[in-house]
């Protein structure tokens, strides 16, 4: 206890210099502590750009090429899948729900994404939470357009503003679908994955702009979101003979919408439900399952299904994989901040060293009262841990506060979520790791000042 107490007298003494070493040190443990929480966090954030996603099946190709294009929207996809074969693969006993989805055309750059209300229903990211409208609704029309806040942001729109499709990706398209102008209807909340990116479309909306035959009449066929709860109650005769009376009886509604859908922004009065129509093929679709021991089966059937070549692929499992072929900058992240750590206690070493000779009288002095070497020895170790301690109470400090504020940052921007939570059991063996870096730095100059000690005896130089 008495050299702590002298540790802390004689570091107050020099307390510009040890200020300026213990916030270096701090500096760097936040720094450490910060990229290793937000690489943890992002791990997770992009396992979670998609969850509650049994399958996603498309055409067969590559996993990883079929993740990227359904999901990230990154890439294309080289063939499609007959409307037939997802109408029969969904019939199948124990699918849940899915969502189908087309992809090719583009609006300024950004994505445009076919698909049916079902999108709003059972897409899930993150930790399984569900898509949410910042403004207005999702579409009830083929003339209505969703737009993810990103799209929303950038391009300044708003609620009731027309949009046109182009057709192709990114900055190449080379035809806009100048006659089908689409009303914004709904922007949704940001959820830092591809969904803000992207214009939501719906699916059949698609196949009209591309002039595509349809095995339905082009008039938006309206159907009550509500499915029957078995799973193969329809053979495919009877779907089309029910999808033909409901087509009767609501044939006059719907062309009324048919003609003014892009003109007015008021709601729809009558329930919201799903736009039938058959679109010739589509991109790929999502499968959710009513328990997951119907996932392998399933998807084991659609890799050997005969009607045409199809890949089903787990999209946790793919989404690791992915992350996998990205191990090259976590390890360049790690590697960053441990330098930091280590050029900041090389710092404290330093201010130690180069101290340590204007400290020659103090030592003397102690000395002379009857400090061993062994006791000089200590104290000087006892100012480097004393140090570095403070450091990393106040870099962990400095940590916390920093999660606070970037938190709505990182979830809104990056889909990033980060957790104010306590310390994990590896973020505290860094800890260690760095009390234990600044005790070893802490013994040089205490060595050197064991053997001034020795050399200099009572006699005191200045």
């Amino acid at each position: 206890m008495n050299l702590a107490s002298l540790a802390l007298k004689s570091s107050w003494n020099r307390k510009s210099s040890v200020f300026l070493t213990l916030f270096t040190i701090a500096i760097s443990v936040m720094l450490l502590l910060s990229i290793e929480r937000v690489r943890q966090e992002a791990k997770s954030s992009f396992a979670n750009t998609i969850s509650g996603t049994d399958l996603i099946v498309g055409a067969r190709t590559g996993d990883i090429q079929l993740l990227l294009s359904s999901v990230f929207r990154i890439g294309h996809a080289n063939n499609a899948v007959q409307w037939q074969s997802y109408e029969y693969i969904k019939q199948q006993r124990g699918v849940a729900w899915t969502i189908p989805i087309s992809l090719g055309d583009s609006h300024k750059g950004h994505a445009v994404l076919g698909t049916d209300s079902s999108y709003f229903t059972h897409f899930r990211y993150g930790k399984k939470q569900t898509l949410a409208f910042q403004h207005g609704r999702a579409f009830h029309n083929g003339r209505e357009v969703v737009l993810g806040s990103d799209v929303a942001k950038r391009l300044n729109y708003h609620l009731g503003e027309q949009i046109v499709i182009s057709h192709g990706m990114g900055n190449t398209s080379f035809h806009h679908h100048d006659d089908n102008p689409m009303t914004i209807v709904g922007i949704l909340k940001p959820t830092g994955t591809p969904v803000d990116r992207t214009v939501h479309v719906p699916l059949i909306a698609i196949d009209e702009m591309h002039g595509s035959g349809h095995n339905a009449s082009p008039r938006m066929i309206r159907k009550p979101l509500s499915k029957p709860s078995n799973k193969t109650a329809l053979s495919h005769d009877e779907h089309k003979h029910e999808d033909h009376h409901s087509h009767d009886d609501h044939e006059h509604d719907d062309h009324s919408h048919g003609e003014h859908g892009h003109k007015t922004h008021q709601p729809v009065e009558s329930e919201p439900g799903d736009l039938i129509g058959e679109p010739k093929q589509i991109t790929a679709f999502l499968m959710g399952f009513d328990s997951p021991l119907y996932t392998l089966q399933v998807r084991r059937n659609i890799n050997q299904y005969k009607g045409e070549p199809l890949l089903a692929i787990m999209p946790g499992v793919t989404l690791r994989e992915l992350w996998g072929m990205l191990d090259i900058v976590e390890k360049i992240l790690l590697l960053f901040s441990i330098v930091v750590v280590i050029i900041s206690l090389l710092g404290m070493l330093t201010t130690l060293l180069a101290t340590l000779n204007q400290r020659r009288r103090e030592l003397a002095i102690l000395r002379s009262v009857g400090a061993r070497p062994w006791h000089i020895f200590s104290l000087l170790t006892s100012e480097a841990v004393i140090i570095t301690l403070l450091g990393c109470l106040l870099g962990t400090t400095l940590f916390f506060v920093a999660i606070l504020l970037a938190q709505p940052v990182l979830q809104a921007q990056f889909g990033i979520s980060l957790s104010l939570s306590m310390l994990s059991s590896y973020e505290v063996t860094l800890l260690g790791a760095i009390m234990l870096a600044g005790t070893v730095m802490g013994l040089f100059p205490a060595l050197r000042a064991y053997y001034y000690s020795l050399s200099d005896g009572m006699s005191i130089k200045i």
